[in-house]
């Protein structure tokens, strides 16, 4: 008998393989509130089983085994206390990705499982479902709307130091945020440029919440929030725009649609800023790469859009009337930079 040496392959596969199983085990922690329990001090898992109504012996195998996946540590006396990453998982915490990880683990979960019929016929998990595309639109129907935007919220939130860093909008007197949801990037922006206006311009449903963020972030006078199709038309009230995570949710079509009106907004010379992920030219096995792959089948998955290459990004903003003028790392996105033409 020939014994073969070690294949360290086949473990990282199989690692792979059970990645399921792993947003299954952050998903309870954030669904059981165990990190907002932990915020307040160190606990043992029978503690925990009683303030969360669970199988104590269960419970404390989910614990360790977020022992390993470094959410969690375990002190003296068995209790269970919060590491960096696991502060993200409780609610309160201004870095929480708590909404995300439900958004992951009640909205998002459901529609990968319909993966390969998305890669069998191109169509998105609401076309499968018999939806139609204009999944945005619906949004304020959907009874998890209220979820999804607090997730769209946590995620802005971790993304913002890394963004803020890159931004440089001196000058710009009124800054228009297309597509700008519930406000929080304008917020973060207007506090650090307080001479500056903003307006955000989403659909009639994110209107209360971009309000009430601007409010909480001091900036009502200096803000306001229009309602809007950027399919339709976008306003003609600033001299600079701002898309962030707009592009990649659809095709090329529909994007020089968003692109064109945004352009028809602005004056010659006034400037765009396009916040997407970027893919890289020649992909390899990196952790960067994997997730800008990810989040392009998720948005095949979702609304039917793509993450794009540099070449591609250009290549739009080009059709649309727009020059590229620079791109700007920020963490896991990029700020496209570009000029009315």
């Amino acid at each position: 008998m020939v014994i073969e040496s070690p294949d360290p392959t086949a473990n990282t596969l199989l690692d792979l393989i059970a990645g399921h199983r792993v947003t299954a085990v952050i998903y309870v922690s954030a669904k059981l509130g165990i990190a907002d329990l932990l915020v307040e001090r160190p606990r043992t898992a029978t503690e925990l089983a009683q303030l969360t109504d669970t199988h104590e012996r269960s419970l404390l195998r989910l614990m360790r085994t977020l022992v390993t996946l470094g959410i969690f540590k375990e002190g003296a006396e068995g209790r269970f206390e919060l590491t960096e990453m696991g502060i993200r998982l409780a609610g309160k915490s201004e870095r929480s990705l708590k909404a995300w990880v439900l958004v992951e683990g009640e909205l998002l979960r459901a529609g990968w499982g319909q993966l390969i019929e998305s890669i069998r016929t191109g169509k998105t998990a609401d076309e499968l479902a018999g939806f139609g595309s204009e999944r945005f639109e619906k949004l304020a129907e959907m009874k998890d709307a209220g979820l999804f935007n607090e997730g769209m919220v946590s995620m802005t939130r971790a993304a913002l130091p890394a963004l803020l860093a890159a931004c440089d909008f001196a000058g710009v007197s009124t800054l228009l945020d297309v597509g700008g949801g519930l406000g929080e990037l304008m917020s973060a922006i207007l506090t650090m440029y307080p001479s500056m206006r903003g307006i955000v311009y989403d659909l009639p449903h994110c209107a209360e919440g971009a309000r009430m963020n601007l409010s909480a972030a001091g900036a009502a006078e200096r803000a306001e929030f229009i309602a809007g199709s950027f399919f339709e038309s976008v306003p003609a009230a600033a001299d600079a725009i701002i898309l962030k995570n707009i592009i990649h949710d659809w095709n090329d079509e529909r994007c020089l649609q968003i692109l064109r009106n945004c352009h028809r907004a602005l004056r010659p010379g006034a400037r765009l800023t396009a916040i997407d992920r970027i893919v890289p030219e020649k992909l390899e096995p990196k952790a960067d790469h994997l997730s800008a792959m990810l989040s392009d089948l998720n948005m095949l998955r979702g609304a039917g859009g793509c993450e794009r290459t540099e070449s591609e990004h250009r290549e739009l903003l080009g059709k649309s009337g727009f020059r590229t003028t620079r791109v700007v790392p920020a963490g896991r996105y990029s700020l496209i930079e570009a000029t009315v033409t």
